[in-house]
Protein backbone atom coordinates (compact mmCIF):
# COMPACT_ATOMS: atom_id res chain seq x y z
CA UNK A 1 0.00 0.00 0.00
CA UNK A 2 2.04 2.95 -1.22
CA UNK A 3 1.50 6.37 0.31
CA UNK A 4 -0.23 5.03 3.42
CA UNK A 5 0.95 7.56 5.98
CA UNK A 6 -2.02 9.91 5.58
CA UNK A 7 -5.16 10.80 3.64
CA UNK A 8 -6.72 8.34 1.24
CA UNK A 9 -3.78 5.95 1.52
CA UNK A 10 -4.14 5.76 5.29
CA UNK A 11 -7.88 5.13 4.99
CA UNK A 12 -7.29 2.35 2.45
CA UNK A 13 -4.67 0.73 4.68
CA UNK A 14 -7.12 0.73 7.60
CA UNK A 15 -9.89 -0.72 5.44
CA UNK A 16 -7.72 -3.53 4.04
CA UNK A 17 -6.47 -4.37 7.53
CA UNK A 18 -10.06 -4.49 8.80
CA UNK A 19 -10.79 -6.94 5.99
CA UNK A 20 -8.02 -9.22 7.24
CA UNK A 21 -5.00 -8.17 5.16
CA UNK A 22 -1.54 -7.81 6.64
CA UNK A 23 -0.71 -4.35 5.34
CA UNK A 24 2.66 -3.05 4.22
CA UNK A 25 2.30 0.59 5.27
CA UNK A 26 4.55 2.52 2.88
CA UNK A 27 5.79 6.06 3.35
CA UNK A 28 8.09 8.30 1.37
CA UNK A 29 9.19 10.86 3.96
CA UNK A 30 6.51 10.80 6.69
CA UNK A 31 7.65 7.93 8.88
CA UNK A 32 5.69 9.26 11.86
CA UNK A 33 2.48 9.17 9.83
CA UNK A 34 3.12 5.61 8.69
CA UNK A 35 3.89 4.54 12.25
CA UNK A 36 0.62 6.13 13.40
CA UNK A 37 -1.26 4.28 10.66
CA UNK A 38 0.26 0.98 11.76
CA UNK A 39 -0.54 1.72 15.40
CA UNK A 40 -4.18 2.32 14.47
CA UNK A 41 -4.26 -0.94 12.52
CA UNK A 42 -2.82 -2.87 15.45
CA UNK A 43 -5.14 -1.18 17.96
CA UNK A 44 -8.07 -2.50 15.93
CA UNK A 45 -6.66 -6.03 16.00
CA UNK A 46 -5.01 -6.01 12.58
CA UNK A 47 -1.45 -6.55 11.47
CA UNK A 48 1.13 -4.95 9.25
CA UNK A 49 4.57 -3.43 8.99
CA UNK A 50 6.13 -0.15 7.88
CA UNK A 51 8.19 0.22 4.70
CA UNK A 52 10.03 3.43 3.84
CA UNK A 53 11.15 4.40 0.33
CA UNK A 54 10.96 7.78 -1.35
CA UNK A 55 9.52 7.29 -4.83
CA UNK A 56 10.62 9.13 -7.95
CA UNK A 57 14.34 8.99 -7.10
CA UNK A 58 17.15 6.66 -8.13
CA UNK A 59 16.96 3.30 -6.38
CA UNK A 60 13.37 3.81 -5.21
CA UNK A 61 12.00 0.47 -6.37
CA UNK A 62 14.95 -1.48 -4.95
CA UNK A 63 14.56 0.24 -1.58
CA UNK A 64 10.82 -0.43 -1.53
CA UNK A 65 11.12 -4.12 -2.31
CA UNK A 66 14.07 -4.66 0.02
CA UNK A 67 11.86 -3.45 2.87
CA UNK A 68 8.87 -5.36 1.58
CA UNK A 69 10.84 -8.62 1.47
CA UNK A 70 11.67 -8.31 5.15
CA UNK A 71 8.06 -7.69 6.12
CA UNK A 72 6.57 -10.37 3.87
CA UNK A 73 9.07 -12.99 5.06
CA UNK A 74 8.37 -15.24 2.09
CA UNK A 75 4.61 -14.70 1.95
CA UNK A 76 2.90 -13.78 -1.34
CA UNK A 77 1.71 -10.28 -2.16
CA UNK A 78 -2.02 -10.71 -2.73
CA UNK A 79 -3.03 -7.06 -3.16
CA UNK A 80 -1.00 -4.17 -4.55
CA UNK A 81 -2.39 -0.65 -4.18
CA UNK A 82 -0.52 2.21 -5.84
CA UNK A 83 -1.63 5.40 -4.11
CA UNK A 84 1.48 7.56 -3.63
CA UNK A 85 1.42 10.59 -5.91
CA UNK A 86 3.02 13.98 -6.40
CA UNK A 87 0.83 17.07 -6.32
CA UNK A 88 -0.23 19.10 -9.39
CA UNK A 89 2.47 21.39 -10.77
CA UNK A 90 0.15 24.29 -11.68
CA UNK A 91 -0.63 26.11 -14.93
CA UNK A 92 1.51 25.40 -18.00
CA UNK A 93 3.22 28.80 -17.86
CA UNK A 94 4.50 28.09 -14.36
CA UNK A 95 5.45 24.42 -14.76
CA UNK A 96 9.18 23.76 -14.88
CA UNK A 97 10.77 20.72 -16.56
CA UNK A 98 11.87 19.56 -13.12
CA UNK A 99 8.31 19.66 -11.77
CA UNK A 100 7.00 17.91 -14.87
CA UNK A 101 9.62 15.16 -14.63
CA UNK A 102 8.94 14.63 -10.93
CA UNK A 103 5.20 14.29 -11.53
CA UNK A 104 5.80 11.56 -14.08
CA UNK A 105 8.51 9.89 -12.01
CA UNK A 106 6.25 9.56 -8.96
CA UNK A 107 2.82 9.21 -10.57
CA UNK A 108 3.64 7.04 -13.60
CA UNK A 109 7.12 5.53 -13.60
CA UNK A 110 7.01 4.40 -9.97
CA UNK A 111 3.66 2.53 -10.20
CA UNK A 112 4.71 0.92 -13.48
CA UNK A 113 7.96 -0.47 -12.13
CA UNK A 114 6.43 -1.34 -8.76
CA UNK A 115 3.98 -3.55 -10.65
CA UNK A 116 6.83 -5.03 -12.68
CA UNK A 117 8.76 -5.98 -9.53
CA UNK A 118 5.61 -7.24 -7.80
CA UNK A 119 4.63 -9.69 -10.52
CA UNK A 120 6.74 -12.61 -9.21
CA UNK A 121 5.07 -12.14 -5.81
CA UNK A 122 1.47 -11.92 -7.04
CA UNK A 123 -0.46 -15.21 -7.10
CA UNK A 124 -3.39 -16.13 -9.31
CA UNK A 125 -6.32 -14.08 -8.08
CA UNK A 126 -4.04 -11.20 -7.12
CA UNK A 127 -5.25 -7.62 -7.25
CA UNK A 128 -3.57 -4.51 -8.64
CA UNK A 129 -5.37 -1.24 -7.88
CA UNK A 130 -3.99 2.18 -8.74
CA UNK A 131 -5.42 5.53 -7.70
CA UNK A 132 -6.24 7.83 -10.60
CA UNK A 133 -8.31 11.04 -10.44
CA UNK A 134 -11.30 12.64 -12.10
CA UNK A 135 -8.69 15.07 -13.42
CA UNK A 136 -8.07 12.50 -16.16
CA UNK A 137 -11.56 13.09 -17.60
CA UNK A 138 -11.95 16.78 -16.75
CA UNK A 139 -10.36 19.80 -18.40
CA UNK A 140 -9.13 21.55 -15.26
CA UNK A 141 -7.14 24.47 -16.60
CA UNK A 142 -4.45 24.38 -13.92
CA UNK A 143 -3.82 20.63 -13.78
CA UNK A 144 -2.61 19.72 -17.27
CA UNK A 145 0.54 17.83 -16.31
CA UNK A 146 -1.13 16.14 -13.32
CA UNK A 147 -4.07 15.08 -15.50
CA UNK A 148 -1.64 13.66 -18.05
CA UNK A 149 -0.12 11.40 -15.39
CA UNK A 150 -3.52 10.11 -14.33
CA UNK A 151 -4.52 9.50 -17.95
CA UNK A 152 -1.38 7.40 -18.26
CA UNK A 153 -2.34 5.44 -15.14
CA UNK A 154 -5.76 4.63 -16.58
CA UNK A 155 -4.27 3.48 -19.89
CA UNK A 156 -1.72 1.38 -18.02
CA UNK A 157 -4.43 -0.26 -15.92
CA UNK A 158 -6.58 -1.21 -18.90
CA UNK A 159 -3.64 -2.56 -20.89
CA UNK A 160 -2.15 -4.54 -18.01
CA UNK A 161 -5.57 -6.02 -17.26
CA UNK A 162 -5.49 -7.57 -20.72
CA UNK A 163 -1.88 -8.66 -20.34
CA UNK A 164 -2.17 -10.17 -16.86
CA UNK A 165 -5.67 -11.64 -17.11
CA UNK A 166 -4.28 -15.03 -18.18
CA UNK A 167 -2.65 -15.20 -14.75
CA UNK A 168 -5.95 -14.51 -12.99
CA UNK A 169 -4.74 -11.09 -11.82
CA UNK A 170 -7.22 -8.21 -11.98
CA UNK A 171 -6.03 -4.67 -12.67
CA UNK A 172 -8.23 -1.66 -12.03
CA UNK A 173 -8.02 2.04 -11.23
CA UNK A 174 -10.08 4.21 -8.88
CA UNK A 175 -10.68 7.87 -9.71
CA UNK A 176 -11.60 10.03 -6.69
CA UNK A 177 -13.19 13.44 -7.09
CA UNK A 178 -13.22 16.29 -4.58
CA UNK A 179 -12.20 14.41 -1.45
CA UNK A 180 -11.50 16.00 1.93
CA UNK A 181 -8.47 14.67 3.81
CA UNK A 182 -6.30 15.90 6.65
CA UNK A 183 -3.74 17.15 4.14
CA UNK A 184 -6.04 19.26 1.95
CA UNK A 185 -8.55 20.49 4.52
CA UNK A 186 -7.29 24.07 4.30
CA UNK A 187 -8.11 24.19 0.58
CA UNK A 188 -11.74 23.29 1.20
CA UNK A 189 -11.96 25.91 3.96
CA UNK A 190 -11.34 28.71 1.44
CA UNK A 191 -14.48 30.83 0.98
CA UNK A 192 -16.99 29.22 -1.33
CA UNK A 193 -14.89 26.21 -2.38
CA UNK A 194 -16.75 23.50 -0.44
CA UNK A 195 -20.17 24.78 -1.48
CA UNK A 196 -19.09 25.10 -5.11
CA UNK A 197 -17.69 21.57 -5.36
CA UNK A 198 -20.55 20.03 -3.39
CA UNK A 199 -22.96 21.83 -5.70
CA UNK A 200 -21.23 20.28 -8.71
CA UNK A 201 -21.44 16.80 -7.17
CA UNK A 202 -24.56 14.71 -7.74
CA UNK A 203 -24.54 13.44 -4.14
CA UNK A 204 -24.25 17.05 -2.90
CA UNK A 205 -21.22 16.76 -0.62
CA UNK A 206 -17.47 16.39 -0.66
CA UNK A 207 -16.01 12.92 -0.57
CA UNK A 208 -14.22 11.60 2.49
CA UNK A 209 -11.16 9.36 2.47
CA UNK A 210 -13.24 6.45 3.76
CA UNK A 211 -15.51 6.72 0.71
CA UNK A 212 -12.54 5.97 -1.52
CA UNK A 213 -11.19 3.31 0.82
CA UNK A 214 -14.45 1.39 0.62
CA UNK A 215 -14.28 1.32 -3.19
CA UNK A 216 -10.69 0.05 -3.07
CA UNK A 217 -11.69 -2.50 -0.43
CA UNK A 218 -14.41 -3.82 -2.73
CA UNK A 219 -12.01 -4.15 -5.68
CA UNK A 220 -9.57 -6.01 -3.44
CA UNK A 221 -12.26 -8.42 -2.25
CA UNK A 222 -13.33 -11.77 -3.74
CA UNK A 223 -16.61 -10.12 -4.79
CA UNK A 224 -14.69 -8.13 -7.44
CA UNK A 225 -13.10 -11.19 -9.05
CA UNK A 226 -14.90 -10.55 -12.40
CA UNK A 227 -13.99 -6.86 -12.65
CA UNK A 228 -10.80 -5.93 -14.49
CA UNK A 229 -9.56 -3.23 -16.83
CA UNK A 230 -11.94 -0.68 -15.33
CA UNK A 231 -11.64 2.85 -14.00
CA UNK A 232 -14.16 3.22 -11.17
CA UNK A 233 -15.26 6.82 -10.78
CA UNK A 234 -15.47 7.38 -7.03
CA UNK A 235 -16.42 11.04 -7.14
CA UNK A 236 -20.03 11.03 -5.98
CA UNK A 237 -20.98 12.15 -9.47
CA UNK A 238 -18.69 15.18 -9.77
CA UNK A 239 -19.41 17.26 -12.89
CA UNK A 240 -22.02 14.87 -14.28
CA UNK A 241 -23.88 17.89 -15.57
CA UNK A 242 -26.06 20.79 -14.44
CA UNK A 243 -28.84 20.31 -11.90
CA UNK A 244 -31.68 22.53 -13.07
Amino acid sequence: MTGASRGIGQAVALRLAADGATVAVHYGTDRAGATATLAEIEAAGGGGFVVGAELGVDGDIDALFDGLAVGLAGRPLDILVNNAAAEPAGPIEATTPEQFDRLFAVNVRAPYFIIQRALPLLPAGGRIITLSSVAARMANATQTSFAMTKGAIETMSRTLANELGVRGITVNAVAPGATRTATNGAYFEAPGIENFLAGMTALDRLGEAVDIADVVGFLASPDARWITGQVLDASGGLFLGPRI
